[in-house]
């Protein structure tokens, strides 16, 4: 679906991104999975086409995707931000579905499924973490695209929430999204993603499913976290 050939990135003398490869595959969910400063915001912000790279390919089922044709092929939900944050939670959902030509029951869908019932009313900018991280998932499921990127998705939620997120992503992608997710809670990483790309530093140290970074690492029945600090 989406190749990734030599992305690059510098920020002055600092390397953020050092040839980064790799490939995203239809219907699955793939986990760019590795510690804070390691790159990852960075490499979606660069694939998004949020932000250039300084070299590099992205490939959109073998043909190239440039940099302004990409928010048309996937739909980025960044870690962090207030959306409109003046604006109530309804109007913000409301706003977004009609962008996208979005029937009304994909709003109010994301709103059972993200339980977003309670905060309707309240403007985006005094939401709680966790609300606002809600809100923010609200919108990818109601975006159409195919591709959705996701920069920390459990990011504000406690055990509980974050089982019930993953659950939702998950029957998401059985019904046809693939997700490109990236992760810092390596457990996390581990009971949600297909398969894996981990980042350190800027470079990709393995990629592939839990049993093929196993036999990368020679640890035939480590844990992500014991597989990544021996790759890494």
């Amino acid at each position: 679906m989406l190749q990734v050939e030599g992305l690059a990135k510098r920020y002055r003398d600092q390397v953020a991104l050092a040839d980064v490869d790799f490939d995203v595959r239809e219907g699955e969910i793939l986990g760019v999975i590795g510690p804070n400063g390691s790159g990852k915001t960075t490499l979606l912000e660069c694939l998004t086409g949020l932000q250039p790279a300084d070299s590099g390919k992205v490939r959109w089922w073998g043909e190239p995707l440039m940099r302004d044709q990409r928010k048309r092929a996937m739909f980025y939900v960044p870690d962090g931000i207030a959306p409109y944050a003046e604006h109530p939670v309804h109007a913000v959902l409301s706003f977004v579905a009609s962008v996208y030509r979005q029937p009304l029951r994909a709003k109010h869908d994301a709103i059972e499924a993200l339980e977003l019932g309670p905060v309707l009313q309240k403007n985006v900018g005094t939401l709680s973490k966790g609300f606002r991280r809600r809100l923010l998932l609200a919108l990818g499921l109601i975006a159409p695209h195919g591709l959705l990127v996701m920069d920390e998705p459990f990011d504000g939620f406690d055990l509980r929430q974050t089982r019930d997120v993953m659950t939702l992503l998950r029957a998401t992608a059985r019904n046809g999204r693939t997700m490109l997710l990236s992760i810092h809670q390596l457990s996390d990483a581990e009971r949600m993603c297909d398969r894996f790309v981990l980042l350190s530093l800027g470079s990709v140290r393995g990629r592939g499913s839990l049993e093929e970074l196993r036999r990368q690492s020679g640890l035939a029945a480590g844990k992500l976290e014991e597989i990544f600090l021996a790759l890494g």
